[in-house]
C-alpha cells in the first residue's frame, strides 16, 4: 500500500516571530512512518516542525501552517490507498498577521482567533475507495468527542488517546469503530502501538 501519513504540530503566526502551536513532539507519526516502511509499505510523511530524524524510506512534506499541512494533503491523498492521521492541527489562527515583529507597547492587546480548515474532513469526504484512520487526543467526554470527529471526518475507525501522550515516549489508544465499538486497545512503547496499529489496519480496515 501507499500510505499518507501526517504528523507533529502546525503552527499559526501573529507576526513574524510569534506563532500559536502546541506540545506535539510528532513522535506517534514517525513511529507509525518506521513501521509501515518495516511491513513493506509506500509511505509519505507530511510534518510539521519537530525535532526527529526523518525515518529512512520515506517521502517526507515538511510545512508548518495548517493551510501548508491542506495543500499538500490534497495534492498528495489522490495517489495514496488511505490516511493515517496523527498530525496536531492548531485549531485557530490570527483572524490578521502582523508584518514584521510586534512592539511591546506597554499595553493589552487582543488578538481575534478564527477556526483553521478542517483537513480531515476534506479529505473524508474525498476518499472514495481510500480508507481514513484519524486520532483524537481527548481529556473530557472522551469517547463522546472521538465519535463526534469520526463522524465529522468520515473515518473508517479512530485512535482515542488522552494528554498524557503529549511528548511521552508511551501511549494508551483504543480504537474506536463507526458503530461506537471499541474494536482495540493497545499500550506500550509508541513504536510497538505503531506496529500493532499498522497490523490493525492491513486486518481489518483495508478492503
Amino acid at each position: 500500500m501507499r500510505i499518507l501519513i501526517t504528523a507533529g504540530p502546525t503552527r499559526e503566526y501573529v507576526d513574524d516571530v510569534r506563532f500559536l502551536s502546541n506540545a506535539s513532539s510528532g513522535r506517534m507519526g514517525y513511529s507509525i512512518a518506521e513501521a509501515a516502511v518495516r511491513a513493506g509499505h509506500e509511505v509519505v510523511l507530511v510534518t510539521g516542525p519537530v525535532d526527529l530524524p526523518v525515518p529512512e524510506g520515506v517521502q517526507v512534506a515538511q510545512i508548518e501552517t495548517t493551510d501548508e499541512l491542506r495543500k499538500s494533503c490534497l495534492e498528495l491523498f489522490p495517489s495514496c490507498d488511505g490516511i493515517i492521521a496523527t498530525a496536531a492541527v492548531c485549531d485557530y489562527r490570527p483572524r490578521q498577521r502582523v508584518h514584521g515583529k510586534m512592539t511591546k507597547t506597554g499595553a493589552p492587546i487582543v488578538l481575534e482567533l478564527v477556526e483553521t480548515s478542517d483537513v480531515l474532513a476534506e479529505l473524508g469526504e474525498q476518499k472514495a475507495h481510500r480508507w481514513v484512520v484519524g486520532f483524537a487526543l481527548e481529556s473530557q467526554d472522551p469517547r463522546t468527542n472521538a465519535m463526534r470527529k469520526l463522524r465529522m471526518k468520515n473515518c473508517d475507525c479512530i485512535v482515542l488517546n488522552d494528554t498524557s501522550a503529549i511528548s511521552s515516549l508511551e501511549n494508551q489508544v483504543e480504537i474506536l469503530s463507526p458503530d461506537s465499538e471499541t474494536v482495540a486497545e493497545f499500550r506500550g512503547p509508541k513504536t510497538r502501538i505503531a506496529e500493532q496499529l499498522i497490523e490493525f489496519i492491513e486486518d481489518k480496515i483495508v478492503k
